[in-house]
C-alpha cells in the first residue's frame, strides 16, 4: 500500500473540481481497502472513500486526511448471486449479469457509480414504464462490512434501513466493502431493452457531458415534484456563477463549463435553495454530498 501526499482531486471527479487531499492511496482489493481504513482509524485521521467521483463536490481546499480510491473490483457469479467488491463500477457488474440473462440491475444501466456507493445512497431509477421508482435495495441480498467498531463481518439487507437517497451508512462508519445481489433469470434480449431504452432516456434528458462535467442530479425531490421543475420555477435554469452553470437543458444538474470552482458550485446551490425557499416555501435538500473544506 503506498500512501502519497497532496494529490489533487479534480481528475477523480465527474465535475473536475477539487483541492488536494493530505494523503492519498489507491486500492485494487478488498484487504488493501480494510489496510488503508485501519491506518486512518489508528492514526485517528479523517478518512474518504473515493468510488466513481460522482454524486459529490469537493472543496477547493481539499481534504485534511486520507482519500482512499477504491478500485477492488472482483465479481463473482454463481446461479442467480453476484458478488462484487465495492469498488466495482456498476456499468460492469450490469454487462456481466445482463450477457447471462440475469436480471435485475439494469434499471440502473448508465448512472456512474461503484457498489459501494450504490449502497450508500440507495442507488435509484425510473422503472421501465416510468411510473415508480426502482431501488437497489429491492436486489440486495446482503453486504460484506467492516464496521466502525472494527469487526469484518456479513449484515443483510435490513442493516442499512434504506430510504431515499439514504442508508444507515450516513449515520455509521461503516464501511462496505463487498454486496451480494439476488437476480432473476430473462430473456437476454429483454434486459438489453430496458438498458438501451434507459441509456437513451438519460442522453434526451440530461445535459450533454453530465457524467464528465456534472455531479449527477443536485436535490431531492420534494413530496414528489421534481426538483429541476421548481428550479425553473424560480427562474434559475441557465443561471451562472463563475465557471458553474445551471444546466439549460435539465435545471436539477449544475454542470462545470471548464472553469468552475468549487465555491461557484456551492454559491449556485445555495442560490437555488434561497429563491426556492423565498418563492415557493419550500426546502431543497442537496442530494450530492459536500466533502473536504471549502
Amino acid at each position: 500500500m503506498e500512501i502519497q501526499k497532496n494529490i489533487l482531486l479534480s481528475p477523480f471527479t465527474t465535475f473536475h473540481i477539487g483541492g488536494p487531499a493530505d494523503y492519498f492511496v489507491k486500492v485494487d482489493t478488498t484487504d488493501e481497502l480494510i489496510e488503508a481504513v485501519l491506518w486512518a482509524r489508528a492514526k485517528n485521521t479523517p478518512f474518504f472513500i473515493l468510488g466513481s467521483g460522482a454524486n459529490i463536490l469537493v472543496g477547493d481546499k481539499g481534504f485534511r486526511g486520507l482519500v482512499i480510491k477504491n478500485e477492488a473490483n472482483a465479481i463473482s457469479i454463481t446461479g442467480n448471486h453476484v458478488t462484487a467488491e465495492s469498488g466495482t463500477v456498476m456499468g460492469d457488474v450490469i454487462d456481466q449479469t445482463a450477457a447471462l440473462g440475469l436480471s435485475g440491475l439494469e434499471h440502473f444501466a448508465g448512472i456512474p457509480s461503484t457498489v459501494g456507493g450504490a449502497l450508500w445512497q440507495n442507488l435509484h431509477f425510473l422503472s421501465p414504464d416510468r411510473t415508480k421508482t426502482v431501488y437497489i435495495e429491492e436486489v440486495l441480498l446482503r453486504a460484506e462490512i467492516l464496521s466502525e467498531e472494527g469487526e469484518r463481518k456479513e449484515v443483510g439487507k435490513e442493516y442499512f434501513h434504506f430510504g431515499y437517497d439514504y442508508s444507515m451508512l450516513h449515520q455509521r462508519k461503516d464501511v462496505v466493502l463487498s454486496a451480494t445481489f439476488a437476480l432473476s433469470s430473462k430473456d437476454v434480449e429483454e434486459i438489453n431493452v430496458v438498458i438501451e431504452s434507459n441509456l437513451s432516456w438519460r442522453a434526451e434528458k440530461h445535459p450533454e457531458g453530465a457524467v464528465w462535467k456534472s455531479a449527477g442530479s443536485v436535490f431531492k425531490k420534494i413530496e414528489g415534484r421534481g426538483a429541476g421543475r421548481l428550479i425553473q420555477e424560480v427562474e434559475l435554469k441557465g443561471h451562472t456563477i463563475g465557471g458553474a452553470q445551471i444546466s439549460e437543458k435539465h435545471a436539477n444538474f449544475i454542470v462545470n463549463n471548464g472553469t468552475a470552482t468549487a465555491k461557484d458550485v456551492k454559491n449556485l446551490i445555495e442560490l437555488v435553495q434561497a429563491k426556492v425557499k423565498e418563492q415557493l416555501n419550500l426546502e431543497m435538500i442537496p442530494e450530492i454530498s459536500l466533502v473536504g473544506e471549502f
